[in-house]
């Protein structure tokens, strides 16, 4: 006779009526206490693979840094989990006017600050007016605001936002509402004290910083006053590690709980192991290779160290001829994305952009060679080519150093270029170093990536002559340092469009005019591959549902919905305690469900996780 360990839910919200019938050898089944573990602190523990530039939310841009923002401060809205669409958050309801200049946010009352201070429409006006008059405020999402006249408070529950012209992602804004009565008092933004947690760990998210320490790791402990109710987990910690290989060591030892950005060897090793849960979903981000073309700030006036010869778009073209980005899927990514095409990703299908025939610049080293022997680009003896002026094809290749894609694209890119005459030099570098590079133009090729929002305007602003720094490296938000006239027009036009169809149209041109004068090369849309402890944690809420990521989202779902082994039945809102039960005997569990039957399974694949 053997002992066995059943789990058994009820949902009726979701299945209707359901019934369970139980087949034992005539043995009477016997509730046993939840498990002392899941009694304990209930900790998550992530492993971090990309660096934290800033806990401040005005100037955090990098990737994990904007996720801290997302799980520790209020927005006005948020982009809900099923479908990544505006949902309800600080803001209970939004109405435009009738001309669309004028947006009216309902803000929630009974919110409190983590020093217990109230959250009103105040603090939001205070956000916002902050990023206007302010350039350093503007660092990380000032495209939202740059259309704004005015922001006004009435009273603590509404707040008022004035546009110039009509402004269509203004359900969306993308920006944390930090506490008036914390920040007011800074007055240089740059000033590294705004990572200290008396300022920046002030919130009204789901979570609060509760310790930081640089290159290691942050705490954050639940907001068990939050007003969606608090999280399921009692801690979250996030655990950088100097690379994925690194951490997935730690995944196996059971010291991290949940890891993203796996590459695709550590994806398929995992899968199968004991206790692990691999989730393979569409990827939000794009990846690139940027090209110095002679980039400028916002005066025009040139940046960084940048070889010439690449503001001839010519040899930009020949560069992008010869770079197989089908390849670059299908041997460092083992066909675990997409062909890059434009700036936004085809998990956000209505405004994605892939060129056509007639658009497209094809993978063709003959052709490569071409254009430069047309250009005047002609090769020596020792198969380099020279400039008109005599100066060799001699470019430098950055990107991450702890990223094994940067690596096999770098090694794939250098052949290529060779192949046509262009030696380059491969320089793969910290994230902090590749952020500094980068935001200064020193480089001529550099291998990086974004992610992007639902609404499509994020991905497009970050290539507008706007979004450059100013000339004392002020503000600023960009990523190729474009700045292209006829690309702005369309930017202003899709941003101004109410009619769906014709905005998605305008989305689309801009990604095709950026496209042709090839600042950068969208290689690709990686899928977002992550694994979990399944022996710990039993569910996390994917976005967009029902296969979306864990951790790669716009939002704090994942981690919020982070539901510990042992209080699965608590995992959805209103259902019942968690029933753990001793079975002697053979048994088998058999849901009925309208007719049809279901076996009871332990540890879920992501296909089945709701």
């Amino acid at each position: 006779m053997g002992w066995f360990l059943v789990h058994f839910q009820r949902r009726l919200g979701r299945f209707g009526r359901v019934g369970a019938v139980v087949a034992a050898a005539t043995l009477a089944a016997i509730p046993l206490a939840v498990p002392a573990q899941a009694q304990q602190g209930k900790v998550l523990r992530v492993a971090l693979t990309t660096g934290i530039d800033h806990l401040n939310p005005f100037t955090a841009v990098l990737a994990a840094s904007t996720q801290i923002g997302r799980f520790t401060y209020e927005f006005l809205t948020v982009p809900d989990a099923a479908k990544a669409e505006a949902s309800p958050a600080l803001a209970e309801s939004w109405t435009p006017s009738p001309d669309k200049l004028t947006w009216t946010f309902k803000i929630r009352s009974g919110a409190k600050w983590s020093d217990g201070q109230p959250v009103t429409a105040k603090d939001a006006a205070f956000t916002f007016n902050r990023m206007l008059k302010d350039e350093n405020a503007r660092t990380a999402n000032g495209n939202y605001v740059a259309n704004f006249e005015t922001v006004t408070a009435p009273d603590d529950t509404t707040l008022v936002i004035k546009t110039k012209a009509v402004q269509v992602n203004m359900n969306l804004l993308d920006v944390p509402i930090v506490p008036q009565h914390v920040w007011e008092g800074v007055t240089d933004l740059k000033d590294p004290s705004t990572d200290d947690l008396k300022i920046a760990g002030v919130s009204d998210g789901p979570f609060q910083v509760t310790e930081y320490k640089p290159n290691e790791y942050v705490k954050l402990k639940a907001n068990k006053d939050y007003w969606r109710g608090a999280p399921k987990i009692d801690e979250l910690q996030l655990l950088q590690f100097k690379d994925t290989e690194a951490a997935v060591n730690a995944l196996k030892q059971g010291e991290v709980d949940v890891i993203n950005r796996l590459n695709p060897n550590q994806f398929a090793a995992l899968q199968g192991q004991d206790g692990i849960t691999t989730n393979a979903a569409p990827g939000r981000r794009y990846d690139e290779l940027a090209l110095n073309f002679g980039v400028t700030d916002s005066s025009n006036n040139p940046i960084g160290d940048g070889n010439p010869v690449l503001k001839d778009i010519n040899v930009r073209k020949a560069i992008t001829q010869a770079v197989d980005t089908q390849s670059l899927v299908d041997k460092v990514l083992k066909g675990l994305g997409q062909v890059g095409g434009g700036v936004v990703p085809p998990v956000y299908s209505a405004y994605h952009w892939d060129p056509s025939d007639t658009e497209k610049v094809k993978f063709d080293l003959a052709a490569a060679n071409a254009t430069l022997e047309q250009a005047g680009y002609k090769k020596g003896p020792d198969g380099v080519r020279t400039a008109p002026g005599g100066a060799k094809l001699e470019l430098r290749l950055t990107g991450h150093s702890n990223r094994s894609y940067d690596q096999g694209v770098a090694q794939y890119v250098s052949g290529w270029l060779k192949d046509i005459g262009i030696t380059v030099k491969q320089d793969l570098v910290s994230d902090d170093e590749l952020s500094d590079r980068t935001a200064t133009g020193k480089y001529d090729l550099a291998i990086g990536g974004y992610g992007t929002n639902p609404d499509p305007d994020y991905a497009l602003s970050l290539h507008t002559c706007a979004a450059r720094p100013s000339a004392d490296g002020k503000g600023g938000s960009t990523d190729t340092f474009f700045c292209d006239a006829p690309y702005d027009e369309l930017y202003k036009k899709q941003l101004t469009e109410t009619d769906d169809a014709k905005r998605a149209d305008y989305v689309k041109q801009a990604q095709a005019r950026l496209y042709s004068q090839f600042p950068t090369i969208v290689l690709d849309y990686q899928n977002a591959l992550e694994a979990y402890r399944s022996d710990k944690f039993s569910a996390f809420t994917t976005q967009p549902q029902p296969k979306g990521a864990i951790l790669e989202q716009t939002g704090y779902w994942g981690v919020y919905g982070a539901t510990p082994a042992g209080t699965e039945a608590t995992a959805d809102s209103g259902s019942s305690g968690t029933v753990v039960w001793i079975v002697v005997g053979a048994i088998v569990v058999v849901i009925i469900v309208a007719g049809g039957v279901i076996i009871s399974r332990r540890n879920k694949t992501s296909e089945d996780r709701e």
